[in-house]
């Protein structure tokens, strides 16, 4: 398979990862876009030792622990209200954690992309264990038709430590629940009960409510071909709970407006 070939395939994975450590689309992109240039600049840096996955993984973390990259990243405004970014080179420990929660690599794996060994990179995801807990709870509001979904995206939000505010199965039912109660979070399916669009949804919502949005679909691909706009932060279906708990807590890292339960009731 050549090298074009086997980028394609792992590029919508790639821009998953890059704008979760962003929290926006057009920063994600341009690392990823800085990928490709380097790939085809300086094929040689692509290393395949450890398998191609791992291999592009590991330079897009070199290009993100750049400086140079860094200062390039366009700083325009973001697709969605709700999604902040950064701004900055995101810590190691969030890098750790993404890679063995969203992205599925085993420990050596991870550790390889990152190039430090296997107890280091236990410590790092640990450490940002830690650090995910202490964040702030917060409103949730759940769009999905799918009422097992739904429940068990309930319990999960909850033993995070979160509130589900209402459940919508319909574009209209989430209009009527965010108007009367503002969430801090959605997660919102693509695909509703009433054949409308979670996506057209949210668009309305984010008129008037400032919040991060999560989608979840079981065709992600299809959502992150770099048109915009596209979301930031995307699951897919099905889904591990690890893997949701991972995508809350950075929405939620990159919302900066973020407050706690009590202060958004009187703010």
């Amino acid at each position: 398979m050549s090298t074009s070939q086997l980028v394609a395939q792992h590029l919508p994975f790639l821009r998953r990862y890059a704008r979760a450590l962003s929290g926006s689309q057009s920063a994600g992109d341009a690392y990823v876009t800085s990928l490709l240039e380097t790939l085809i600049a300086e094929p040689s840096t692509f290393d395949q030792t450890d398998g191609p996955r791992v291999g592009l993984y590991r330079l897009l973390t070199q290009l993100w622990n750049s400086v140079s990259i860094n200062a390039e990243v366009d700083k325009g405004p973001l697709p969605i209200q709700g999604e902040q970014r950064l701004g900055h080179i995101t810590p190691v420990v969030r890098q750790a954690f993404l890679l063995v929660s969203l992205e599925g690599f085993t420990e050596e794996e991870a550790a390889a992309i990152l190039e430090i060994d296997v107890p280091t990179l236990r410590n790092l995801v640990e450490e940002a264990g830690r650090e995910l807990a202490a964040e702030i709870a917060s409103d949730v509001l759940i769009i999905e038709d799918e009422p097992f979904i739904a429940l068990d995206l309930e319990g999960l939000v909850e033993s995070l430590g979160h509130r589900v505010t209402g459940i919508a199965r319909t574009h209209s039912e989430a209009v009527s629940l965010a108007r009367r109660k503002a969430p801090g979070l959605i997660l919102a399916d693509i695909q509703l009960a009433d054949g409308s669009s979670g996506l057209d949804a949210v668009n309305e919502l984010i008129e008037s409510v400032d919040a991060p949005v999560i989608f979840i679909t079981a065709y992600p691909e299809r959502f992150l071909t770099g048109v915009r706009p596209e979301p930031a932060f995307l699951i897919a279906k099905p889904f591990q709970p690890s893997t949701v708990a991972a995508v809350i807590s950075q929405a939620l890292f990159f919302d900066r407006k973020a407050r706690p339960r009590e202060q958004r009731a009187t703010a």
